[in-house]
């Protein structure tokens, strides 16, 4: 028997000021994006902003339904969006943002697990790590690629 400790390295920023200004950009548009999310039963509004590498930025925020859980969550319909919008385009990064009344200022937006294995697919397509940002209004944690967030993950290789 062997016991082995994972560790993840990231950055934490404590003002968007602090940001690179792609970085900062994301994050905004994250920002707004959580304010047209569609959460009537949990009040948890999220956005996420995803930069594509042809430049572009694409948006998504959470949806909700009363069938729960048919709806979806921002980092998903904003990478599926860019997808079906830009095929073939690797996500360079992406922004996650929340809006939530019951939070602390300090609570940092996370990912689901199925948020991040989607993450882990599209990075798998671009062959590079995704940046990726998470947000809460008094920090940032800034983290390079989804092994971060997921390391034990399924590949597609391990998928036959």
């Amino acid at each position: 028997m062997k016991e082995i400790t994972l560790q993840i390295k990231f950055t934490e920023y404590e003002a968007t000021a602090q940001l690179p200004e792609k970085d900062n950009i994301l994050i905004m548009k994250a920002r707004d994006a959580a304010k047209n999310a569609y959460a009537p039963y949990s009040g948890f509004r999220v956005g996420a902003a995803v930069l594509l590498g042809n430049g572009k930025i694409v948006t998504g925020n959470n949806q909700e339904n009363a069938a729960y859980p048919s709806g979806l969550c921002a980092e998903r319909t904003a990478m599926f969006y860019a997808s079906a919008q830009y095929p073939n385009v690797p996500i360079i990064a992406i922004a996650v943002s929340t809006l939530n009344h019951s939070a602390t200022p300090s609570d940092i937006a996370k990912p689901c697990g199925a948020c991040r294995q989607v993450m882990a697919e599209y990075e798998d397509l671009a062959g590079k790590p995704i940046r990726i940002l998470l947000d809460s209004t008094n920090k940032i944690f800034a983290l390079n690629g989804i092994d971060s967030l997921l390391p034990l993950r399924f590949k597609k290789e391990d998928v036959k």
